[in-house]
């Protein structure tokens, strides 16, 4: 494993962001994490790491590299143990499959609704929720939970019996879930799913990279 130091540019409470500190935690790699003050996204200074607006970034000595997904094989690369991809190709093509429905069926059009509307909305720009919104991305919401219900059948973990890179994509997006009021509407139908993130957040790296845990990063950075 490189010696150099990772260094992870992101805002706490992003669960891409947290995507990539699960990967580093489960490696025991060292990494540092470098805050991107909410509402500086669109800034130079960020924009020269981003040209997209967007976290997390990676640096790794001189070399920088954006995309969750992207950064993930990245470090599954270059810091091999334990290896999070799968040495079977279709088990390894089911965790590729899993992190693009993480990215385009539960990100886009659920949880960058509700997520939004619960959390980012009311915490950081100090306006009310649009419940409305919410009414009409829950029909979406269930289906894509139904889904990765479905998908995760009566296996430990995503791709298998072994934890990859797709469960570290979809614990966050799913664990931003717990405590809002649509928690239980989803979850409820699918126990298989529940014990799934149940074991998920039962890992250290996990609890070592809750939204109070990185917001402690981000002050000691």
């Amino acid at each position: 494993m490189t010696m150099t130091e990772f260094v992870i540019h992101s805002i706490p409470g992003s669960p891409f962001g947290r995507a990539v500190l699960l990967a580093l935690e489960e490696k025991g790699c060292d990494y540092r994490f470098a805050l991107v003050p909410p509402g500086s996204l669109r800034q130079p200074e960020h924009q020269a790491r981003h040209p997209f607006s967007r976290i997390p970034v990676l640096e790794h000595g001189a070399f920088r590299l954006y995309e969750t997904q992207a950064i993930l094989r990245y470090l599954d690369r270059v810091a091999p143990e334990p290896a999070l991809t799968p040495v079977d190709p279709q088990r390894a093509a089911v965790m590729d499959q899993m992190m693009n429905v993480n990215d385009w069926y539960l990100f886009q059009g659920v949880s960058n609704v509700i997520g939004f509307e619960r959390v980012v909305a009311p915490r950081l720009m100090g306006r009310p929720t649009d419940e409305a919104a919410i009414a009409a991305t829950m029909p979406r919401a269930q289906a894509v939970f139904a889904a990765l219900a479905d998908h995760l059948a009566d296996q430990p973990y995503f791709a298998g019996d072994a934890i990859s890179l797709a469960d570290l994509m979809l614990a966050p997006q799913i664990d931003f879930y717990r405590g809002l009021p649509e928690w239980d509407l989803l979850i409820s139908p699918h126990a298989n799913l529940l014990g799934w993130i149940d074991r998920m957040c039962a890992r250290p790296s996990m609890v070592a990279t809750t939204w109070e845990r990185v917001a402690e990063m981000a002050k000691a950075a």
